[in-house]
């Protein structure tokens, strides 16, 4: 019976261990509804300790020559990965949380346990002294490794979503090529800190990255057989709190995702009302029952029909397109905007309520109002009702019809305005004037 070589061993042995990675991380993702992204950014992080010391001690050698680290090669390649699929079944902004979290963890665990060094520390035994050789080895690394990621997690939910253009719908693809490129940049920009912090050669940046493409292939065919068999179409969405540039990067797959399945007005390039009644009943739900606020903004176009009876159809068609056109420009990259039917538009904005959400139709109303005519009489405004969830309802039903009566109070105080939602505590919506 034949023995195998010490690099063959590693080799299965590292690709065990990818196995056993993904396989708890990923049961954790997949049971994200049932006990929250708790678990799995608990795990995460417990487990980026551990790659990024393996990665400044341990090394290993693998057939032809390759020398790499299992903390490398596996667990960083596998946690992007995990990252990524976090991205495809939630969104960005979920994305950052861990990013943010183990970024700002590892800063206080750098700048605390350099506090901790100036204690006069009582030994408890012969051999039971503080030792920090520990941070010493990890303490920078884990800084500077935290810092490529951020960056490593942004190149590659850009280049997952840019694949859609090369891959189409072929999951499998997309996740190699994208991870491929990330990884790359990665492996030169780790290296660099390593070089620096523990004088690493040049055989470990190609060994390292010749591991690292090999792991990609192996997570990709995992990360592919999971998204195909064992998640569920939609995840939950956390509320987004602050602003940044993951906001830019947030729903996008999803949006595409959506036009792909229910397509779109053919006339304004706006989602359509089936579009709103299939995503928006879910998106109200969602949000009510994650205690996510949501603002839905219904718009009518004041005398529309005069300006057709004026003008002709075919210029108030042209106009109807420049109108959704104004409407998705001024409204945020993560809002749904709808031609509701006729001359009149919805907007899903989620994460936002009360003074955002009245802000947002004002800015909406204004850019409708801005948009220059043939002549004085052939330009148009919009007026507008806000209402938001759950302090105006928390069923889709309940909060259209509430949106709907205060457009129609825009309209009764003269149209060209917005009469927004309600304000904390507050007994009457605001009522926004045209200016």
């Amino acid at each position: 019976m034949a023995i195998l070589t010490p690099e063959i061993d590693n080799l299965l042995l590292m690709i065990g261990d990818a196995l056993i990675y993904f396989g708890a991380l990923a049961m954790l993702l997949r049971a994200r509804g049932r006990i929250g992204l708790g678990a799995f950014f608990c795990a995460l992080g417990v487990m980026h300790s551990l790659e990024t010391y393996l990665a400044s001690i341990l090394y290993v050698t693998l057939p032809f020559g390759i020398v790499t680290s299992p903390g490398s090669t596996v667990l960083f390649t596998g946690k992007l990965m995990l990252l990524l699929l976090l991205y495809i079944r939630e969104d960005a902004v979920v994305v950052r949380q861990p990013i943010y979290g183990l970024l700002i963890g590892n800063v206080l665990l750098f700048a605390l346990a350099f506090v901790m060094r100036q204690h006069l520390a009582v030994p408890l035994g012969a051999d039971r002294a503080a030792d920090f050789g520990f941070l010493n080895d990890m303490g920078g690394l884990m800084v500077w490794g935290t810092a490529v990621l951020f960056f490593d997690c942004i190149l590659i939910i850009l280049l997952y979503e840019h694949s859609r253009a090369w891959f189409g719908g072929h999951i499998f693809p997309r996740l190699m090529v994208s991870a491929a490129l990330v990884l790359t940049f990665d492996q030169a920009a780790f290296f660099a800190g390593l070089h620096l912090l523990t004088g690493a050669g040049l055989a470990v940046l190609v060994g390292g990255w010749a591991a690292k493409m090999g792991a990609v292939a192996v997570y990709s065919v995992l990360a592919t057989g999971y998204l195909m068999y064992f998640e569920r179409p939609l995840g939950r969405r956390i509320a987004p709190r602050i602003a940044d540039v993951f906001d830019t990067l947030t729903y996008r797959e999803r949006y595409e995702d959506l036009l792909a399945r229910t397509g779109c007005d053919a006339l304004t390039g706006a989602l359509d009302r089936h579009s709103l009644e299939s995503y928006g009943r879910r998106a109200v739900e969602n949000a009510a029952a994650a205690g996510r606020p949501l603002a839905l903004l219904l718009l009518d176009i004041d005398h529309f029909k005069a300006f057709n009876d004026r003008f002709g159809h075919a210029a108030g068609d042209i106009m109807l397109k420049r109108i959704a056109a104004e409407i998705m420009t001024a409204a945020r990259v993560s809002d749904f905007t709808y031609r509701f039917g006729g001359e009149e538009f919805v907007v899903l904005a989620d994460g936002i309520a009360g003074d955002e959400a009245n802000a947002l139709a004002e800015r909406i109303r204004r850019a409708i109002a801005a948009l220059p005519g043939n002549e004085p009489s052939g330009r148009v405004t919009a007026s507008i009702g806000v209402a938001c969830c759950a302090s105006d309802a928390s069923g889709y039903d309940r909060l259209f019809e509430v949106a709907d009566k205060r457009l129609y109070e825009a309209k009764a105080q003269g149209r060209n305005r917005v009469v927004g939602a309600r304000p904390p505590n507050g007994d009457h919506p605001v009522r926004l004037v045209k200016s």
